[in-house]
């Protein structure tokens, strides 16, 4: 990001940032809908006596684009334009993955030039989704690494805006606006459970929570824990990265802004391994044919791992957030092939 952007819109988060955004967002992003788990449910009881809880699913893999980056490149976009500080050279970013198609179809929306950038390896299904918004798709390299110094290179020579995945305010504000929509649906939450990967997410919702008095639990796969290092060493620091959700949360570093968001709000750091992962996306399918990727199942682990986890106290009302669904199917199992 270029400087004209931070010293717009700063580095820093508020509450007062993700109500700007709500209101900018409205009627372009589409509401979240909240689906109570009926209680004793498979897929949400843990081995051993619990305590009844009421659970409800926030279900953001129906969002534009399959998950919940839509709010947040939306947010990128229309704030620009509304200050004056988008560029006829429009948008661009460097990625393969849900930001790059919801910074695509944003742009496409508000009828802006994107440019999107991704290593010639990227799957043909994605290249497509990017033209079918309306992108203009460079491959570079083999590596995201050299789709991301391209994508640095045209910023700078073009002058098109700079979008980031996570790392940036107007991000994690469009990401806090589903926040403020679990809330007006769900009376008298008392927390919210979301998985962290880059930490855009879990830095909206932590800090639109704070403020209306909810608990954050903060889930990370074991072995993709940025932000639990990040809180275990008081700063942020390199972590390796080997999961089966390493391709949504796979940051091998916690950025100052979701560091910030933990260490300011009431949140709950948790791991889960991968096997509970694989086995809650599972669960999903399996009890309601929801298929959605393995980051939004991480979720939902911490409340279904046998150990670890989180255990919610009785009468606890939850939401638990599954953010995307742009997965690949063919790995769920029918019930049918395990009644022999």
């Amino acid at each position: 990001m270029g400087d004209r952007d931070t010293d717009l819109f700063g580095d820093s988060l508020t509450y007062d940032d993700i109500k700007a955004a709500t209101e900018r967002t409205a009627g372009h992003i589409r509401p979240v809908t909240v689906a109570p788990v009926a209680s004793g449910a498979a897929d949400t009881v843990r081995a051993g006596s619990e305590e009844p809880y009421e659970l409800w699913y926030a279900l953001e893999f129906m969002q534009h684009t399959g998950s919940f980056k839509a709010r947040g490149a939306q947010n990128f976009i229309q704030a620009h334009r509304e200050a004056g500080t988008l560029p006829d050279a429009g948008v661009t970013i460097a990625s393969g993955g849900n930001a790059g198609l919801a910074c695509a179809w944003a742009a496409q929306q508000q009828g802006v030039r994107a440019t999107v950038f991704l290593p010639s390896t990227a799957p043909a299904v994605k290249i497509a989704k990017l033209r079918g918004y309306g992108a203009d798709v460079r491959l570079v390299g083999a590596e995201y690494a050299e789709a991301l110094k391209a994508c640095e290179e045209f910023a700078a020579s073009s002058g098109a805006l700079a979008s980031h995945a996570y790392d940036h305010a107007l991000i994690a504000a469009g990401a806090g606006t589903l926040l403020e929509e679990i809330h007006a649906r769900i009376p008298g939450l008392d927390t919210v459970v979301v998985s962290v990967g880059g930490g855009g997410l879990f830095a909206g919702v932590a800090t639109a929570a704070r403020h209306h008095g909810i608990r954050t639990v903060a889930v990370e796969p074991e072995n993709c824990r940025a932000l639990n290092a990040a809180l275990d060493a008081g700063g942020p620091v390199d972590v390796p990265v080997d999961s089966v959700a390493v391709d949504s949360l796979g940051a091998r570093r916690a950025t100052a802004l979701a560091l910030r968001a933990a260490r300011e709000n009431d949140i709950h750091s948790v791991l889960v391994p991968d096997g509970e992962i694989v086995r809650a996306r599972q669960a999903l399918w399996d009890h309601h044919r929801v298929a959605v990727e393995h980051a939004a199942a991480t979720a939902l682990a911490a409340l279904t791992a046998p150990c670890g986890g989180y255990r919610p106290r009785g009468g606890e009302r939850i939401a638990v957030v599954l953010c995307g669904a742009n997965t690949d199917p063919g790995d769920l199992v029918h019930p049918a092939a395990n009644q022999d």
